[in-house]
């Protein structure tokens, strides 16, 4: 069901739209939407040197080439040419205007212009080089979602020095375990913060990390709460002198080191390069987020997770970013759509968890607040049921809801919408530019309407230049060992012939009864429907034997409910009902809370191993979820 189809206006009004017009001057002509696509994967050097010349990137020396070899992995993009991310960042806006707009639990409102970002850049700049950061060192910061975080993190690609961070809610062990891999020389850190009511004091974690980390020579100290940190260098002191500058850099120079969750073994240090997220999130933002000079970009995020670095990135566009560091949910539910009011945000983020809370609650954001600036609502992070897309649909009218997924791997999405597209309710509107996204078999076969595993056939700038301190066999083996020379990302999903899909959630998590496949997604979007659940976890424990295995339900109870013989008896009549007899769970337990990360996805895996003996330090570490406690329950189920 189409819920909103493409505007008629869309190439009058959008930037996907002026792209469209500004490449029709240039000779190609698309129809639409699928047309285009097709040509961004067919024609790699055309499309992705377009993207260069419309967005006006700087090469200080000129490539050779755009793809010379699309074999994957090791395709080598731009040859020849050096750039550096943090010059285009700050290479927009005028002085006096808002660039970075920052809101905390731990002090006030703060703002900085354009002007003040890149002076302070500039400073933070000078004082990294007197502590003898240059090109490759590396830089890590325990940082919350602050400007100074933005501020280093420019800083330190304009040196072409490398960039990790970690948000100060992880505790010291997770923090080393992937700090500690990358032998940074300088710590960024502050000594705790405010979430919603709840001082939090890091000074101990700080001085473990600090004994784990031996190549760090020196530690900041970002001012922030109320302790001070003996024996390190102030911020304030680092900002001394002002020294501008950006180094030009190889295409494919190390820009920053993100870190997967660590829920299914030891962290992977994916090294991202500074030509390949430039381009990509220029793309991203312009193209399918449709951001532009003077807009505002509001998405809650944490310094842990792929989507603060894409928040920084709307710096790109000449959007300001607007921060937000605490409890999202602090002090109510309404509290992140005031934000949306107060900033003027022209696209808000949020979790498909966070919007199906509010229509449980029964907000009406865009009746009670004004939201007339916004343009687009994000979701990722996890599947937004139908019923989400129609609550947006009934709530912001002449707003597009834009879907997507993706991840840490290429820092950005591999399947959204754009105002180019139709929204589906219950689904992704399709591949993004410049991505082959496809569902294959498993025996390598593309596959239309049926569920298979999320795979991208041709190669994208933005796929990680390497993993730090790894040969490259760790690399192949996590996505190009299932099919050679074709990235197998590890969701489950399922395209439609129109092109629009669904994530099924994670193929290593696919429930598999009596040979019928079913993503857990969809297990979700049943079970999660019925009022009297807040929300579940499912696991298919095989039987080795080749039986039907074990399945196992585990719900989370809405305030004051009960799970009894007629609430186990509504949850299967609705499985069964929905899905099928084979996907009724052997078992159903309530717990207290579903596990899952800090970026909102459920951990089916780790869950899985627990309930099949692992220890649970081997699994998971407890400061990597945000609710420490939730696997509790788990292990006391297989006692």
């Amino acid at each position: 069901m189409i819920l909103r189809p493409v505007a008629p206006d869309v190439r009058e009004t959008t930037e996907i739209g002026r792209y469209l017009r500004w490449l029709e001057t240039r000779g190609h002509v698309f129809d639409g939407y699928a047309d285009l696509h097709r040509w961004s994967v067919t024609d790699l050097d055309g499309f992705w040197s377009s993207i260069k010349d419309f967005f006006g990137v700087r090469f200080h020396s000129p490539a050779t080439a755009v793809v010379p070899d699309r074999t994957m992995p090791g395709t080598t993009w731009f040859p020849g040419a050096t750039l550096n991310y943090a010059e285009q960042a700050l290479g927009h806006g005028p002085d006096d205007a808002p660039a970075v707009i920052a809101y905390s639990q731990t002090r006030e409102r703060t703002e900085l212009t354009w002007g003040q970002l890149r002076d302070q850049v500039a400073r933070a700049r000078a004082g990294l080089a007197r502590l003898g950061v240059g090109r490759g060192d590396r830089v890590v910061a325990y940082l919350p979602n602050i400007p100074e975080a933005v501020v280093a993190y420019l800083a330190v690609a304009s040196l072409g020095a490398i960039w990790a961070s970690c948000a100060p809610e992880f505790g010291a062990r997770s923090v080393v375990d992937r700090f500690g891999q990358i032998e940074p020389r300088v710590l960024l850190t502050v000594s705790g913060y405010r979430y919603g009511t709840k001082d939090v004091d890091r000074r101990a974690e700080v001085a473990e990390i600090r004994a784990g980390l031996p190549t760090v020579e020196q530690v900041v100290h970002v001012p922030y709460g109320e302790h001070d940190l003996p024996g390190t260098l102030a911020w304030d002191d680092l900002l001394t002198e002002s020294t501008p500058g950006f180094e030009p850099v190889e295409f494919a120079h190390p820009l920053c080191v993100l870190f997967s969750s660590g829920t299914t073994g030891k962290p992977k240090a994916i090294v991202h390069g500074h030509g390949g997220i430039l381009l990509e999130h220029l793309k991203n933002h312009g193209l399918s987020w449709d951001l532009r000079p003077g807009d505002r970009m509001l998405w809650f995020s944490t310094t842990a997770w792929m989507m603060w670095n894409a928040l920084v990135s709307g710096l790109l566009t000449g959007t300001s970013i607007v921060l937000v560091d605490g409890n999202p949910l602090h002090p109510d539910l309404a509290w992140q759509w005031r934000l949306a009011e107060q900033t003027r945000a022209t696209l808000m983020g949020a979790s498909p968890g966070f919007l199906m809370a509010c229509r449980k609650a029964g907000l009406d954001p865009a009746a009670e607040y004004d939201l007339s600036a916004l343009r687009q609502l994000g979701a990722a992070g996890s599947p937004l049921p139908a019923e989400g897309f129609h609550w947006v649909h009934e709530k912001f009218p002449g707003v597009l809801l834009n879907v997507g997924s993706g991840g840490t791997d290429v820092c950005s999405g591999i399947v959204q919408g754009s105002p180019l597209q139709p929204v589906v309710a219950g689904e992704i509107s399709g591949p993004c530019l410049g991505v082959d996204a496809q569902a294959f078999d498993e025996h390598g076969n593309p596959v239309v309407g049926e569920l298979g595993e999320l795979v991208i056939t041709a190669p994208m700038p933005s796929m990680p230049v390497g993993f730090w301190g790894d040969s490259g066999e760790r690399y192949r083996e996590t996505y190009f060992s299932t099919y050679p020379g074709i990235w197998r990302h590890g969701d489950w999903i399922r395209f439609s012939p129109e092109g629009s899909c669904v994530i099924a959630g994670r193929s290593d998590a696919t429930l598999n009864r009596g040979g019928v496949r079913l993503g857990t997604a969809e297990f979700y979007a049943v079970v999660e429907e019925l009022p009297e659940i807040e929300d579940s976890l499912v696991v298919h424990l095989e039987d080795p034997a080749g039986g039907h295995g074990d399945l196992r339900l585990f719900v989370a109870l809405r305030s004051g409910g009960e799970l009894d013989d007629s609430l186990r008896g509504k949850i299967t009549s609705a499985l069964r009902t929905a899905l099928s007899p084979r996907h009724v769970p052997d078992a159903i337990t309530a717990v207290p809370s579903i596990p899952r990360n800090r970026t909102g996805k459920k951990l089916e895996l780790p869950v899985k191993k627990l309930l099949r003996g692992a220890p649970v330090d081997e699994v998971v570490g407890r400061d990597v979820l945000a609710d420490p406690t939730a696997l509790d329950a788990f292990l006391r189920e297989r006692a």
